[in-house]
């Protein structure tokens, strides 16, 4: 069966002195290490020594906030200043489903990216034409994913349909979905002009 496949995942203990220690390889590991083992695809779990809780989002969150400390920005300052903004908001619960099927739709098509850009390098016709066509299908999986976690179920976020609990949304929250609407239709200019 296909259960058996799956392995469990490798335990990471973090001591008081913040040393991690790799159970399965009886070795103390860094947060580098931690990193490389991430970008192998190995699965792991950061249990904390003394109380025994789980603290891998903290370790994973440490270990981004090392690599953008080294220079390797990946997140826009806007995003961060937006992603800060969602905390304690009504709408945060939604926040990381939305960014996680955005994230797996990106992951799922980063291997054609890949072939893209590397067939065209060299070609005089525009080497960025099938990138943005995938660059294209990815916002629109991203849209989708942003309207299946819209919280007034419609596709436009102008509020609840006629008959629905709960009165039309605050401003607040339409102005954070217009804001998300604005950031989309952001990526989707830069794309273009990547194209040309």
């Amino acid at each position: 069966m296909a259960d058996t496949d799956k392995t469990d995942p490798i335990i990471i203990k973090k001591y008081a002195n913040r040393r991690l220690y790799n159970t399965s390889t009886s070795k103390y590991v860094t947060l580098d290490d931690l990193s490389q083992m991430v970008k192998a695809g190995s699965e792991f779990q950061v249990i904390d020594a003394k109380s025994g809780d789980n603290i891998t989002r903290s370790v994973l969150t440490q270990i981004i906030f090392e690599e953008e400390s080294k220079g390797q920005n990946l997140l826009p300052i806007s995003f961060l200043r937006q992603l800060i903004q969602f905390y304690g908001d009504s709408l945060q619960t939604m926040v990381p489903n939305y960014l996680e099927a955005s994230m797996d739709a990106f992951s799922n098509n980063q291997g054609r990216m890949r072939e893209y850009m590397q067939g065209t390098v060299g070609q005089t016709m525009n080497p960025f034409a099938q990138w943005e066509e995938l660059g294209r299908q990815n916002m629109a999986v991203f849209e989708r994913a942003f309207q299946a976690f819209t919280p007034f179920g419609g596709t436009n976020g102008e509020g609840p349909r006629d008959g629905d609990a709960g009165g039309a949304a605050s401003s607040d929250d339409e102005t954070k979905l217009d804001d998300l609407k604005t950031q989309i239709e952001n990526l989707r200019r830069q794309l273009d002009e990547l194209a040309r």
